[in-house]
């Protein structure tokens, strides 16, 4: 009704509504609940998070960021929150383009991690994979490189091909931004990760890649879309 008043008289709306012009009135001087004025105030954070991320945190990566920066709510309230304000992370949807392909003449690189994704610190094991993005133009692609004990993405890259420059160029803002020391990266076998010039880049950076088997690809998938 307020959103209309400026067109339509209280009174009119109250009886088309079938509502008292006091109860219209005592409900719109009512101050807002603690919850609901402390809920607005964490979706702004949350915004500024899923934003900061170019879109592509979900709630588990948005909370995650949150702890970081010392905020302490549970994963299901900002599940929550994000749900009703529209907000939803990149993800990996069926019946879209097939992002992995194997280049049978390339050779993986060896199993460093063995399925036990777990690490001992930051920047000691990355993930990395590509999902895609739709839009009106058609899809684009995006590569992510995640920390796993921090569940934060160190680096990303978008673009409209698959080529290995995609992920060449997320594995470069991760360096860039972490320059690690004693960090895995670990992918599907991909052609993108396999490729001579991500292998040699990866050498030069002093980042072993390390590549599972095809029964990992899934659960890459999942670290990486959470």
């Amino acid at each position: 009704m307020s959103a209309n008043q400026a067109d339509f008289p209280i009174t009119v709306m109250a009886v088309i509504l079938g509502v008292s012009k006091a109860g219209y009135y005592a409900w719109a001087g009512r101050q807002p609940s603690a919850r609901r004025v402390a809920d607005a105030a964490l979706l702004k954070q949350i915004r500024t998070v899923h934003l900061g991320s170019h879109e592509t945190y979900g709630a588990p990566r948005v909370h995650a960021d949150l702890r970081e920066q010392g905020e302490r709510h549970s994963r299901k309230r900002i599940a929550r929150l994000m749900r009703e304000a529209g907000l939803v992370g990149a993800s990996h949807r069926r019946g879209g383009p097939v992002t992995t392909r194997r280049d049978r003449e390339a050779r993986p690189a060896p199993d460093l991690v063995d399925r036990n994704f777990a690490a001992a610190g930051p920047n000691r094991l990355w993930v990395a994979d590509i999902t895609y993005v739709p839009t009106a133009a058609g899809f684009l692609y995006l590569a992510v490189v995640l920390d796993v004990i921090s569940r934060r993405i160190v680096g990303w890259a978008m673009a409209n091909h698959l080529r290995s420059e995609l992920v060449l160029d997320a594995l470069e803002m991760a360096v860039a931004q972490r320059r690690p020391r004693d960090v895995i990266h670990h992918s599907d076998q991909g052609s993108q990760y396999t490729s001579l010039a991500f292998g040699s880049r990866c050498q030069e950076a002093g980042v072993p890649p390390s590549m599972g088997s095809v029964g990992d690809a899934r659960q890459i998938d999942e670290l990486a879309s959470t």
